[in-house]
């Protein structure tokens, strides 16, 4: 399954900003494990001292970005769930700020931060493998929007590549 096979029915133009950015031919499972690979690599390869840069006042540190990158792979993997077992109960949005302080980033260690980010994308690989392509088609509301469950498990791909693009062209 490819971005290439998504309909236009299956994510709304607020959803559509991830989406658009990613290679059409980008393959749902492959993308996860070369997401993981690429994340790793870049937190990986920070010297210790930029984790708590920021590149204003009120933006968040690396730290915080890589807690919200996986908070919100948690987020969104959970939707993907509900939608593909057709569960059409709408799900709420959520507000990324309100999560940073209380995940206290700033106080972990990059090997928790990334301990962390192993558990979670194992757990979406092995949540994303069990699916059938009728499950991942099937289109659920989320923050009062039309979407499917592989919209929203492209989402979290694009999501990461949004936030690479901006940690290298702002923090780096």
């Amino acid at each position: 399954m490819k971005v290439s096979d998504l309909q236009p029915q299956e994510f709304s133009p607020n959803n559509g900003r991830y989406i658009s950015i990613l290679p059409k031919d980008l393959e749902l499972i492959k993308s996860f494990r070369d997401d993981f690979d690429a994340i790793l690599d870049l937190f990986q390869s920070m010297p210790t001292e930029k984790l708590d840069f920021r590149y204003a006042e009120g933006k968040w540190n690396l730290k915080e970005v890589f807690q919200h990158i996986i908070d919100t792979e948690r987020i969104f993997i959970y939707r993907c769930f509900r939608i593909s077992r057709h569960d059409k109960t709408p799900l709420p949005g959520f507000e990324q700020d309100d999560y940073v302080l209380p995940s206290q980033a700033d106080k972990k260690s990059l090997e928790n931060l990334i301990e962390e980010f192993k558990a979670v994308r194992q757990h979406s690989i092995v949540l994303l493998k069990s699916l059938n392509d009728t499950d991942l088609k099937f289109i659920g509301i989320v923050n009062g929007n039309p979407i499917s469950a592989r919209a929203v498990a492209f989402n979290i791909i694009g999501h990461n590549l949004w936030h690479v693009n901006i940690i290298k062209e702002r923090y780096l």
